[in-house]
């Protein structure tokens, strides 16, 4: 079974892309997230015409998570249980579903701007919400796992330059330490280190050749329990749909696993 993470920065741009990296890859199940789309404007026929049964939340806004799966989807949740509003409303950050022998979220963790802006206070809340949301699950015997883009670099080894994020988001210890806590509910890093790559980013800013020169960050990540680790076979990150034109800034993770 093979299950993929990708935050493809507005799906109406990247369709095109993403309807033929499914049909290449031979992905099972896609957790996206920024699809930047209202749930209307979703390409659910697109998807279902190549195999694929979809859900999406999502308002339209530069938020959205869905999940598109060829193996069931079924016990669908929509939002983070207990999360915090943002602006009088809780964002669409998260969906869960089973799919197949799985159960998955996908997640798209706030940014958190700056580490003096609200938005950076309540990623850290919004992180503690998901981590009591996931608990039960976490410590369970079924597969499962929380993939997405959690907007946080794990290690310092996850960065291309450490100096340079100095006093910013995405490296600080209360993020790091926020994503040690969901960790602890029973969940591991699945995919730390391809080998394909000394580097392994998953996401390069468009500006300033960031790519070319792989100034990236590790931000995309699959944080499986212990049964989910156990089968996992093989990891990577698909580096090459970063490149050529109308890429996503971010490339997809993918997972094979022996279920």
């Amino acid at each position: 079974m093979r299950i993929a993470t990708w935050n493809v920065n507005s799906i109406t741009a990247r369709l095109p892309r993403l309807l033929a990296w499914l049909e290449a890859s031979g992905t099972d199940v896609l957790c996206i997230q920024e699809t930047k789309c209202t749930a209307e404007q979703f390409p659910a026929e697109q998807l279902r015409e190549i195999g694929y049964e979809s859900e999406v939340h999502a308002d339209g806004r530069w938020n959205g998570v869905a999940l598109v799966s060829r193996v069931g989807l079924t016990d669908v949740v929509k939002g983070l249980p207990g999360g915090p509003e943002y602006g009088a409303a809780q964002e669409p950050r998260a969906i869960s579903a089973t799919c197949g022998p799985v159960r998955l979220w996908s997640v798209y963790v706030p940014n958190g701007r700056e580490v003096t802006h609200d938005h950076y206070t309540y990623k850290l809340a919004w992180l503690g919400a998901l981590k009591e949301a996931v608990a039960a699950d976490a410590a369970g015997e079924r597969p499962f796992a929380v993939l997405g883009d959690f907007n946080i670099a794990p290690a310092d080894d996850d960065v291309w330059d450490r100096s340079v994020f100095e006093g910013s988001t995405h490296v600080t210890e209360p993020e790091r330490a926020a994503l040690a806590a969901l960790r602890e509910t029973g969940l591991s890093d699945v995919v730390p280190r391809p080998l394909k790559y000394t580097h392994p980013f998953t996401y390069w800013d468009y500006r300033q050749l960031a790519f070319p020169k792989n100034r990236g960050m590790r931000i995309d990540l699959v944080y499986g329990n212990a049964p989910f680790a156990a089968a996992v076979k093989d990891g990577y990150v698909d580096r090459e749909e970063r490149k050529g034109k109308g890429a996503s800034d971010h490339a997809p993770v993918v997972v094979d696993l022996t279920v």
